[in-house]
């Protein structure tokens, strides 16, 4: 992999309709080359215009539970949309009338919801939905990575197309396709959103067993220096931080917000295991003793609080993927999974002290579980700008 031939831009989204407006940059003085637009990726924590979710549909991701997930959701769209619009991916009008015969039975404003007949694979937006970026000077644009379903199964090109179908939509004109020059040709990177986590203000999180191992490989050669000077030129990091291994039950291979994330500027939450003989005790651990020898950009140490882990959840002889990392900050609420285990009121209550600006709420995840992802894999969210095209 050659160094330093990191690229941004791939291409731009055409806008239909009437141009966005736009705010005035500075003109540069006679001889004074023009300055470099900065993109930012914020903190989840920071104000949204939305939350994108794709209602579910694929059965096989729920054998013999599926009937309850579309209730799950049904829940998760009514605590979200007092707070924040909710954008909702359906595969066509029967879908959509399904889905608003859902939440009209929970008294979901109709208002407060736009759909989008974007035809998905699966229902994990965090992973291939649109990552939204904020320029240094207030547009919104979308980051436009691969994704290739965790270099695992094989329908995925629905999903692949989700982000630039949503940036027609939104009318959203800095659609962008992250680039490394590999060694017989560019590509555009595979990244999925659940695979990091960002403080906005410069710091991501993630692991190496997701991004370097050469188990489901998204981007065979990529080196970490590749990922981080990707990250710095389309995401605004100035530091990666890495962690080691995932939780076990995880398909995705190490994602991070199964593990780690952050909650302020300089605090991490991260998962503990609790029982030595459990398959996650000794990757948690090593996890949390790189976190506390871990520094933000000035070299300042950062705050560490621990989570608990639940019980291991099994279904059909599998071990799934519950842990309370997963949760989800909208504007108003934190939305955690909960596993009918009594450290669901230990994280309740830790997440509580750290969010006192929003109300925690437990939301019933041992169905949703069962498809490998819960709270946080299943939502997106769309920061607030002055382009957020926000229903």
């Amino acid at each position: 992999m050659k160094r330093g031939q990191i690229q941004g831009d791939g291409h731009v989204a055409k806008s239909r309709g009437r141009a966005l407006a736009t705010q005035p940059r500075r003109q540069p003085a006679a001889g004074e080359a023009a300055p470099a637009r900065t993109w930012r990726m914020p903190a989840e924590w920071e104000p949204h215009a939305a939350t994108w979710i794709a209602w579910p549909h694929e059965r096989s991701d729920w054998p013999g539970k599926f009937a309850a997930i579309p209730w799950v959701y049904t829940e998760i769209v009514r605590h979200l949309h007092t707070g924040e619009p909710v954008h909702i991916l359906v595969n066509d009008a029967a879908m959509e009338a399904r889905a608003r015969r859902h939440l009209d039975r929970a008294y979901v404003d109709p208002g407060r919801v736009r759909f989008f007949r974007i035809p998905t694979d699966r229902v994990w937006t965090r992973d291939y939905g649109p990552m939204f970026v904020v320029s240094d000077d207030g547009e919104l644009g979308i980051n436009n990575w691969r994704f290739n379903a965790w270099a695992k199964y094989d329908n995925w090109r629905r999903d692949d197309n989700v982000a630039v179908r949503a940036a027609q939509q939104l009318e959203i004109r800095r659609l962008m396709s992250p680039t490394v020059n590999g060694l017989r040709d560019t590509s555009v990177v595979v990244l999925e959103g659940g695979s990091i986590d960002v403080n906005g203000q410069g710091l991501l999180l993630t692991t190496e067993e997701c991004l370097l191992s050469d188990v489901q490989a998204r981007n065979p050669g990529m080196t970490r220096a590749d990922y981080e000077a990707v990250f710095a030129r389309t995401l605004g990091i100035r530091k990666t931080l890495w962690l080691g291994r995932g939780i076990a039950g995880d398909d995705t291979h190490g994602h991070v917000d199964d593990l780690a994330r952050f909650v302020g500027p300089r605090t991490v939450v991260a998962v503990a295991e609790s029982n030595a003989d459990d398959a996650n005790y000794l990757p948690l651990q090593e996890n949390l003793e790189r976190l506390r020898g871990m520094t933000d950009v000035d070299g300042g140490k950062l705050e560490v609080v621990e989570l608990p882990m639940p019980a291991p959840v099994s279904f059909r002889g599998q071990r799934l993927p519950a842990s309370y990392a997963n949760f989800y900050i909208a504007n108003e609420k934190v939305l955690v999974p909960t596993f009918n285990d009594p450290n669901d009121r230990v994280a309740l209550g830790i997440l509580a002290e750290l969010f006192r600006d929003r109300q925690v709420v437990g939301i019933h995840a041992v169905d949703l579980v069962w498809g490998l992802g819960t709270l946080h894999c299943m939502t997106q969210q769309q920061p607030a700008s002055r382009s957020s095209g926000s229903a």
